[in-house]
């Protein structure tokens, strides 16, 4: 997984904070929350969100695609 401080994923260039992505699972923390979403392109992302707003902490590549290369 690649850490990351960008505001859009790095695969398909989708801003982090737009749809569609889908959330895999929500956790409570002490100060917000940790989501594992799923990018619009298959990217698995980690995502804190607390006071400071979204960021996403850390994300993969999209799955590999047979016929069909990774963007």
């Amino acid at each position: 997984m690649i850490s990351t401080t960008g505001t859009v994923c790095p695969h398909c260039g989708w801003p982090d904070g737009g749809e569609p992505f889908q959330v895999l699972s929500r956790h409570a923390t002490a100060t917000g929350r940790t989501e594992w979403t799923r990018c619009g392109c298959g990217s698995l992302q980690v995502r804190v969100v607390d006071g400071g707003g979204m960021r996403v902490i850390s994300r993969g590549r999209p799955a590999a695609r047979s016929g069909a290369a990774c963007r």
